[in-house]
């Protein structure tokens, strides 16, 4: 039952790191993307305003 306790404690936190950075790391991409698409669409109005 110890052996089972020491595994958790050595694998069970990492674990739990990886997921809160990748869920961290998720948000930021899905803000840049966002951010992405409105300069995409910025620069399609300012091309369309120089015709």
């Amino acid at each position: 039952m110890s052996d089972l306790l020491v595994q958790i404690g050595n694998y069970g936190f990492p674990a739990v790191v990886c997921i809160y950075l990748l869920v961290r790391i998720d948000k930021k991409l899905e803000d840049l993307t966002g951010a992405i698409v409105q300069l995409r669409e910025a620069l399609i109005e300012v091309r369309a305003g120089e015709v």
